[in-house]
């Protein structure tokens, strides 16, 4: 479960880095780029659950 919160904590700091330092100058754009990390985050969350509750029932 380790490497699943290190990958996790990485696309977190990416995440911040991003709206931090490399935001794109047209909100619109910038919104979709936003919204598309943010379900790649929520994505791996679950993909983090499932593979926990898969060790669980074990």
């Amino acid at each position: 479960m380790k490497p699943h919160l290190v990958v996790f904590a990485i696309l977190i700091a990416g995440f911040i880095v991003y709206n931090l330092f490399f935001k794109i100058g047209d909100d619109r754009a910038n919104t979709i780029i936003n919204i598309l990390y943010a379900s790649i985050l929520f994505a791996y969350i679950s993909f983090m659950a499932f593979s926990l509750l898969k060790k669980m029932k074990k």
